[in-house]
């Protein structure tokens, strides 16, 4: 519309190539207020009745990497900035440093979905490290081959919880905050 800015925000950039916040990869849920959970109920979401409620994630409004009730989210949504773009608004990292963040935890989150094909768990509608922790529950030993296979999970899962927690949930990045999660 003719009031949008030419640029596209940060938040127009960074957001719609990522969703972690979205897909089960930060968070496993969103707690609502009353009001939210009825409306969103009302909407075909599935909501967790608590003193509010809670919206499950990975969040079944989600279309590929969008939000697909963008101008009906909930409040905490709409506020919700990850670490990440939090560095971009202030200048700590760039836009394109960004963007090569989000694409390297995309492809590490398809590497330990790989891995969890490979031990045929395939419960999509869990968080994903509520999905690692059933498929190392699981069977775990049961043969050298599964064994290994759990090792490259335990690897992954663990290469991609470094990433997720300086880059985007910004914990462990010292007390002063800063650095670029790099």
């Amino acid at each position: 519309s003719a009031d949008q800015p030419m640029n596209p925000s940060l938040t127009d950039t960074l957001c719609t190539q990522c969703g972690l916040c979205c897909d089960g990869t930060l968070f496993a849920d969103v707690e609502l207020g009353r009001a939210e959970a009825v409306r969103l109920e009302v909407m075909g979401l599935e909501i967790e009745d608590t003193d509010g409620g809670l919206l499950s994630l990975p969040c079944a409004a989600l279309q590929g990497r969008r939000c697909g009730i963008y101008a009906h989210r909930p409040k905490c949504c709409r506020t919700f900035e990850c670490q990440l773009l939090q560095d971009a608004k202030l200048g700590a990292v760039t836009a394109e440093r960004a963007a090569e963040q989000i694409t390297e935890a995309l492809g590490r989150i398809q590497r330990v979905r790989d891995l969890l094909a490979r031990l045929d768990e395939r419960q999509v509608r869990l968080p994903l490290k509520e999905r690692c922790a059933a498929a190392l529950a699981a069977d775990a030993g049961a043969t050298p081959e599964v064994s290994r296979k759990h090792a490259e999970l335990e690897a992954a899962v663990r290469a991609l919880d470094r990433l997720i927690e300086t880059t985007f949930l910004g914990r462990g990045k010292g007390s002063g905050g800063e650095g670029t999660g790099s």
